[in-house]
């Protein structure tokens, strides 16, 4: 797509004089205004950011003294006029000529030659874009990646994202809240909500439960004897007794 304006509301005929914008003008300078108008027609009907970047990177020489005239004209509309720099254009520039300096050159047979130094007024005018071609421009500038607008609309974004997430989470708080203030006035009116016991908890229990407590001493029981081994203990204490120490004494008195 061109870069150049497109002008719905500006007039770009009639006197110099007379046109709309912001100028500026450099007088007298020394250069012919044929290659000026080289220059200027390059600039005529740009934006101002793109008719900055032209003269920058041309070669010719006129390129800078037309930046340094463009460059007047923006801040003369942005602090005269308060005019937003971007959204300006180059609605008009042309160079006048000048007054012309004439000199002498020596030529054989005692002659003399003219030399013309010409010089020229440069104007700039600078006015501000349509409204439909700025907002037209701000739409594409906001779609490219790494802009200045599309960093600015993520921001706003951004920001507009986290303002309703703050606003989602007062507002479930809120409910949360007043359960809870329920929950508190029914404790001071006597009702006491129990809460229905886990099956952590109930492992917990029987694993406390079924420790010995520290002051409780535990006894082993005794596995009962059987009848045989009662029997046998009744007949050895039987021979105990017949063999005493009293029947080992009568047998001596008989001996």
């Amino acid at each position: 797509m061109s870069a150049d304006v497109r002008q719905l509301e500006i007039p770009t005929t009639g006197k110099t004089n007379e046109r709309p914008g912001t100028r500026a003008v450099a007088k007298h300078v020394r250069m012919s205004a044929s290659k000026v108008r080289v220059v200027l027609d390059l600039i005529r009907n740009k934006d101002v950011a793109t008719a900055d970047e032209i003269l920058r990177f041309s070669e010719r020489e006129a390129a800078e003294v037309v930046r340094k005239v463009l460059r007047s004209a923006v801040a003369n509309a942005e602090h005269n006029d308060e005019q937003i720099p971007e959204d300006l254009f180059v609605s008009a520039c042309f160079a006048d000529e000048g007054k012309t300096l004439r000199r002498m050159r020596p030529r054989a047979r005692g002659r003399a030659s003219r030399i013309r130094k010409r010089s020229c007024h440069v104007t700039v005018i600078v006015s501000r874009m349509p409204e439909r071609e700025i907002e037209r421009r701000r739409a594409k500038e906001a779609t490219r990646p790494g802009s200045r607008a599309a960093r600015r609309a993520g921001q706003q974004a951004a920001e507009e994202r986290k303002r309703r997430v703050r606003r989602s989470r007062q507002e479930a708080a809120a409910p949360e809240e007043e359960h809870d203030h329920d929950h508190e006035g029914h404790d001071h009116e006597g009702h006491d909500h129990e809460h229905p016991v886990t099956d952590a908890e109930v492992a917990v229990d029987d694993a406390i439960g079924s420790e010995a407590e520290p002051g409780e001493e535990t006894t082993a029981e005794a596995p009962e004897a059987s009848t045989e081994e009662i029997l046998e203990a009744e007949e050895a204490a039987d021979i105990v007794d017949e063999d005493g120490p009293g029947n080992a004494v009568a047998e001596d008195e008989e001996k």
